[in-house]
């Protein structure tokens, strides 16, 4: 449904976006990824026909849109950062403004802007002023203004910003339950968010995608190992010396300790299950084991090591360079 095509942009001699591609599935929502400066909205706004690529292009289901900007337009529903409202106006007139300009037929325009409002949750608000909503209602229309016209493709840019944990999950909950019938490319910072909300996501660094991934393979590619969390029954400084003479253990971290127990993290060599081998070390030893589970890297981690790895890459080699 979304092809991007080696797409780059330079604003004078800065590079924005450098020879970017990847493609989303019909249905599929992307999360896009990356530190604040390292291009995801000047790759959205190319997608949605905003500004233009220095080189490259892209498709949006079918349609090149530098060769059918029109109908590739027409085809995308988009939520910027800040939604695009006017405080003076009701949600009503609002979006029946919006349907005027995507032209939407008038004979349909009312069932339409309905059911979109019934999708949204907005009819608590319909005939308010939109200046005297609340955000996590402003954040609904401008989700309502996207989804006018039914477009296959939403490209949504941190559309959580600035909310409560209570509209975070609603928002949330909305754009997981519009999969399916459109194909979505989310950015956000909350990055738990995303391995909730998101099938794949893509990382992108100074301009440059550095991983695209299932939130599960992404971290198994990081982990070059396995980690286990325990908790055991027994001293902390013995349980964790035992541990550490396990054949296949490579690090054992103790995370907090109590009168009657241990918690520790594990890290195991790659492809060397050792739950086994500890669980027969502490029968050996007389130190129950109460808890044993395997523990995934998380998205968050995932992003840190990657981000930070290429900065410090690019550094050193802008360091060679100037030297």
């Amino acid at each position: 449904m979304i092809t991007v095509n080696h797409l780059t942009k330079m604003y004078g001699n800065r590079c924005a976006i450098s020879d970017l591609s990847f493609e989303v599935d019909k249905g599929e929502i992307l999360g896009f990824l990356g530190p604040n400066g390292a291009g995801k909205s000047t790759t959205m706004r190319i997608l949605t026909g905003y500004i233009a690529p220095t080189s490259g292009t892209a498709e949006i289901a079918g349609y090149d849109i530098l060769d059918e900007p029109y109908e590739a337009r027409r085809r995308i529903g988009y939520l910027p950062e800040t939604p695009p409202l006017y405080n003076d106006m009701t949600v009503k007139a609002y979006l029946e403004f919006v349907g005027d300009l995507k032209g939407l037929a008038p004979s349909s325009m009312r069932a339409h802007i309905d059911a979109v409002v019934e999708k949204t949750g907005l009819e608590d608000v319909y005939h308010r002023l939109i200046g005297n909503i609340s955000k996590g209602y402003k954040q609904r229309v401008g989700l309502a203004q996207a989804l006018l016209g039914d477009p296959p493709v939403l490209i949504l840019d941190e559309p959580t910003v600035g909310l409560d944990p209570n509209q975070i999950v609603e928002i949330r909950e909305l754009i997981k339950g519009l999969a399916g019938d459109h194909t979505i490319i989310l950015s956000s910072h909350i990055l738990p968010e995303v391995s909730m909300v998101c099938s794949r996501v893509a990382i992108i660094n100074r301009g440059r995608l550095i991983a695209v991934g299932t939130p599960s393979s992404l971290s198994h590619r990081m982990k070059g190992g396995s980690s286990l969390e325990l908790r055991i029954r027994g001293p902390q400084n013995e349980v964790a010396q035992i541990l550490r003479q396990v054949d296949g253990v490579m690090h054992v971290e103790a995370r907090e300790s109590d009168e009657t127990s241990t918690l520790l993290a594990v890290k195991t060599s790659s492809g060397n299950d050792c739950r086994e081998r500890i669980f027969f070390a502490m029968a050996d030893a007389g130190y129950p084991i109460l808890e044993m589970r395997p523990v995934d890297v998380t998205l968050e981690e995932v992003f840190m090591q990657l981000t930070t790895s290429e900065t410090e890459m690019a550094d050193a080699l802008e360091v060679t360079a100037s030297a």
